[in-house]
């Protein structure tokens, strides 16, 4: 069991590690509706992934709880506190995104260090969500098959492959050697298989909090989807509309549900 769930942590990370090599075979930095497709595939794995494989165990683990018609209660309150928590971690930590827009307080950060800090901050919730569930079915509180947890592991970390590719080429692009953008990408990554390893070691102290923690993790990455990659997804380049994200979203989103009933 111990082994099941190690791989299974491992997985999003390994995703990670091998979208940010994409930078030591490539010559050139992601074409801009190529980096729009990657983050419209991420969004719609994303969110299919916080709908069915966390929203709504949460709210079958409060029904079984005994809470009846009000199950949706600690779904409502943890997917509100997933987004308030990673709107202050936005508020609160000095962090760039790709087009080089600074959130958070003023820093003498490098903007390499803050890059890698904004993608670091969306994999939390993610390595969480990984965690939680197999917290789930190591305690046996929540009815979710090893199947299903290791189905939200693949799916994350196949949005976790675009991600480091798109973490690492324009870390490249800014001068950084590529070995030493590979290395951050790989980094930003780490974050996920120990938050997910924290939840687990932790989860039979938060067995009566499960249902919580699910929606939790649901909210966090729905911001992530929210403030993050739907708005790359959809910006216009040249004065020009794409509809590549969109039609990535539909894959993603796609992909994320055969995976949950395939394996789930």
């Amino acid at each position: 069991m111990d082994l099941i769930i190690a791989k299974g942590l491992l997985i999003p990370f390994l995703g990670t590690a091998l979208g940010s090599a994409c930078v030591l075979f490539m010559k050139k930095e992601l074409d801009a509706r190529l980096q729009k497709g990657l983050s419209g595939f991420a969004a719609g794995v994303m969110i299919a992934a916080a709908v069915w494989s966390l929203l709504i165990p949460s709210m079958n683990q409060a029904g079984e709880q005994g809470l009846g018609k009000l199950a949706f209660v600690p779904a409502v309150i943890g997917f509100c506190l997933g987004m308030l928590f990673l709107l202050l971690l936005d508020v609160v930590i000095p962090h760039m995104h790709l087009n080089e827009t600074v959130e958070g307080p003023k820093s003498s950060l490098s903007k390499t260090t803050m890059m890698v800090l904004a993608v670091t901050l969306h994999n939390i919730p993610e390595g969480m969500a990984v965690g939680v569930l197999y917290a789930g079915w190591y305690t046996g509180t929540v009815h979710v098959s090893s199947s299903a947890a290791l189905a939200l592991a693949i799916g994350i970390a196949i949005q976790n492959f675009p991600e480091g590719a798109i973490i690492s080429m324009p870390l490249h692009s800014k001068g950084l050697s590529k070995i030493k953008s590979c290395w951050y990408g790989i980094l930003s990554g780490i974050v996920e298989p120990a938050a997910g390893f924290v939840t687990i070691v932790l989860s039979q102290f938060i067995i009566p909090v499960l249902p919580y923690l699910l929606s939790f993790a649901a909210g966090a990455m729905i911001y992530v989807v929210v403030e993050e990659l739907v708005p790359e997804m959809a910006a216009e380049e040249d004065e020009r509309h794409s509809n590549i994200g969109t039609i990535m979203f539909m894959t993603g989103f796609s992909l994320m549900m055969v995976l949950d009933v395939a394996l789930g």
